[in-house]
């Protein structure tokens, strides 16, 4: 994914960030366990966000191990215990999803600059083929989704909704599958939906100047407005608020302050921080 779903460090207690840390470390040892010790470069706070999100809807959160980082033994560190599959169903998302993006970063680029992206992609290709094979649904889901948004991409000046919304419906999917009823399930695919669409256009927001720049695809590269950082703030609070109106509804467990904390403070502070860059700056 694109690790814009991330805390806001600030405002979370002690206790909260711990145990966000523990989810942290656990899908990196899952990843590391379920495909490779190099796999672990791909742990993302977009698939922590999935994994802590999915441990709370199921309560499947058991408590708390000590250990030792696998990258460095003479650090310890916490993993949270997981009593079902939350942490092996994001890790398969995680490489899913990067092979995806491998595909889209080797058909933006020519040879030479995608020759490091060539590189990996066999890795993640066997990853991908045996996370495919344990949760068929998720690849499925990417792979369309993947299609469905070349597809818009290739369009003349799509709408900035037409745009998004093939990333937006891939989240949504993928977070309605959780419900335990049919109405939580609308729930949560709108909130998915939302946050999908919002972490697509932040993507467009964070890479303007620089697809203007190449001459690549970025749906903001059509809006016609003297104030387009104000209209991207507005486009992406607007999809923020809508999300934090369907994440109201939910019945969250475990992990609750960690959640509030996310969506509350951590999404708007990543906002702030993509739109605080004037146009034509540097971060």
């Amino acid at each position: 994914m694109f690790g814009y779903l991330q805390i806001d460090k600030a405002e979370l207690k002690v206790r909260e960030f711990e145990a966000y840390k523990s989810v942290y470390c656990g899908l990196c040892r899952q990843l590391g366990k379920d495909y490779s010790v190099f796999a672990r470069f791909a742990l993302s706070y977009d698939c922590t966000f999935y994994a802590v999100t999915l441990m709370s809807l199921r309560r499947s959160c058991s408590g708390f191990d000590d250990g030792r980082c696998r990258f460095n033994p003479l650090k310890k560190c916490k993993y949270a215990r997981c009593g079902d599959d939350c942490y092996s169903r994001a890790a398969a998302l995680t490489v899913i999803t990067v092979y995806y993006k491998l595909l889209d970063d080797i058909s933006d680029s020519g040879f030479f600059k995608s020759l490091a992206v060539r590189l990996v992609k066999p890795f993640f290709s066997h990853w991908r083929k045996k996370a495919a094979g344990r949760y068929p649904e998720l690849d499925k889901t990417v792979c369309d989704i993947l299609t469905a948004q070349l597809e818009v991409e290739k369009k003349d000046k799509p709408l900035l909704d037409e745009a998004a919304h093939p990333t937006a419906c891939m989240l949504a999917e993928i977070m309605k599958a959780e419900g335990r009823s049919e109405s939580e399930s609308r729930v949560l695919y709108e909130c998915g939906y939302q946050l999908g669409r919002w972490v697509y256009l932040m993507d467009a927001a964070d890479d303007y100047e620089k697809d203007k720049k190449r001459g690549c695809f970025n749906p903001f590269l059509y809006v016609e407005t003297e104030d387009l950082r104000g209209y991207m703030n507005a486009v992406l609070s607007q999809s923020l608020a809508r999300a934090y109106d369907a994440y109201n509804l939910l019945t969250i467990y475990d992990f609750k302050g960690i959640l509030d904390n996310m969506i509350t403070y951590g999404f708007p502070l990543k906002q702030n921080s993509v739109l605080s860059v004037p146009q034509g700056g540097k971060k």
